[in-house]
């Protein structure tokens, strides 16, 4: 299974996923993010409603994703190291 999340991140390219989790998570402009006021109301208990719920995801979603393949690639990373020294 974690092999089948790391192939379809990989097909993401970070040239894209970066602008894009970016924009998401400051929108709207000239206001309070909705990312901010989403996790604000989660964290006080009153992320109640379905659209408060998807606004969450919507805004915050593409930052999950950019976290998962960040993290996946530097495990990878580290497993390449120890490959290569010998290490387990």
């Amino acid at each position: 299974m974690l092999q089948d999340l790391h192939r379809a991140l990989s097909q993401i390219s970070y040239g894209f996923l970066i602008p894009a989790a970016l924009v998401l998570a400051v929108l709207p402009l000239g206001a309070e993010p909705h990312l901010v006021e989403k996790l604000g109301m989660l964290v006080s208990g009153t992320l109640r409603r379905p659209i408060d719920i998807f606004d969450l995801f919507m805004h915050g979603g593409l930052l999950l994703v950019l976290g998962l393949k960040g993290l996946l690639q530097i495990t990878q990373g580290r497993e390449v190291i120890a490959q290569k020294t010998g290490e387990q």
